[in-house]
């Protein structure tokens, strides 16, 4: 598990299987500034997914002279150097491409970013700091990959192929009576409904956001030389996920995160051929181990429990990592995208970033 120190101590060496302290800010990291040369484009480009909800997406503010924002994280508190040049702009990597799409509301996909990586737009998500630790770290050609929108859950919109149907007794919102709900399958829908009674199908289903992500995923890959110019060959290297706020409002959901987190990763590596891919993880930046409870405590801990040095699950030491975030976050919660704090966005990214990158080279 990544667990953040800190905001002044450095990176310490590593621990014991893929467990890292991280630096809380990057003011503490030592990323230098990009060298602005391109990648060796003789070898295939290493792709990474980035999945989730809306703090995936990213609220992150740019502009503005207030503290919360990256502009005056990097002019006033001069964190995260690596960002400006000496003139005052923002860098540029040639050596990662930063893609991020979504599904509109026709159905089909929108492209809302494909350009070198530098900070464009009023916002920012984690995909700043994941490709700047992730770039620094490998000579091949870095493709940041983005796929998905906000207010998803894992257990209905997102929930991964292969996913069983459960059953859950609790009490119901609206009747405040014990009840037990059997909860949809991968392609069933609709999410729930009461056991015993015939489920009425709706104009969604169990899966279907995954099963659009996935989609525009695939769509950017097989139009590789479009969103990474000069390049024909591609390796799917890993997957980032930041997730669990809309989980969290349903007890059901909540119950099984930790069954349907281990579904998704085999799900994901299976649907892009890509059984050794890394997969790193991200907990809600509110929720801390000391004071959690209820159905945050539920998605903290199967996320955790995830993290190959947990033990929890032999097949994932060296492979899947979890960013414990709640001492990276700077205030706020998931659900009030962690009041548009650029440094949450930030802070977040750069751990996720090193997890990644501590297991490439571990391989």
């Amino acid at each position: 598990m990544i667990q953040a120190m800190n905001q002044t101590s450095k990176i310490p060496a590593l621990l014991c299987g893929f467990a890292f302290a991280i630096a809380a800010s990057a003011g503490a990291t030592d990323l230098p500034d990009p060298d602005g040369k391109s990648s060796d484009m003789s070898k295939p480009v290493k792709v990474f997914i980035l999945m989730g909800q809306s703090n995936m997406v990213g609220f992150g503010k740019v502009d503005g002279d207030k503290d919360g924002s990256l502009q005056h994280a990097v002019t006033q508190e001069k964190l995260y150097p690596f960002l400006v040049d000496e003139a005052g702009n923002w860098t540029e990597r040639l050596d990662v491409r930063n893609v991020r799409v979504m599904v509109d509301r026709g159905g089909g996909m929108r492209v809302f970013n494909n350009e070198w990586m530098t900070i464009k737009g009023r916002t920012i998500g984690p995909e700043i700091g994941i490709g700047h630790h992730v770039g620094h770290v490998l000579d091949e050609p870095v493709l940041i990959l983005k796929s998905c929108i906000g207010n998803r859950s894992l257990g209905w919109d997102l929930l991964p192929p292969d996913s069983a149907s459960f059953e859950f007794t609790g009490t119901d919102p609206k009747t405040k009576q014990e009840t037990t709900w059997v909860y949809a399958s991968y392609k069933q829908s609709p999410m729930k409904w009461p056991k015993g009674s015939e489920p009425e199908p709706i104009d969604w289903y169990a899966g279907k956001q995954y099963d659009d992500d996935v989609a525009n995923a695939k769509k950017v890959l097989d139009d590789l030389g479009t969103y990474y110019p000069g390049a024909s060959e591609y390796e799917v290297a890993g997957f980032f996920w930041w997730q669990g706020d809309k989980d969290r409002y349903d007890d059901g959901h909540a119950s099984r995160y930790e069954k349907n987190l281990v579904n998704l990763i085999a799900a994901l590596r299976r649907d892009f051929n890509a059984p050794k891919a890394k997969f790193v993880c991200a907990t809600l930046g509110q929720t801390s181990k000391e004071n959690a409870s209820g159905n945050e405590k539920l998605i903290l801990d199967a996320m955790l429990a995830v993290d190959g040095g947990s033990g929890k699950y032999p097949e994932f030491k060296g492979s899947v990592a979890t960013v414990y975030t709640h001492p990276l976050s700077m205030g706020s919660s998931s659900n009030a995208h962690y009041g548009g704090n650029a440094k949450t966005y930030m802070n977040v990214g750069l751990a996720m970033g090193e997890a990644m990158a501590g297991m490439l080279k571990a391989n």
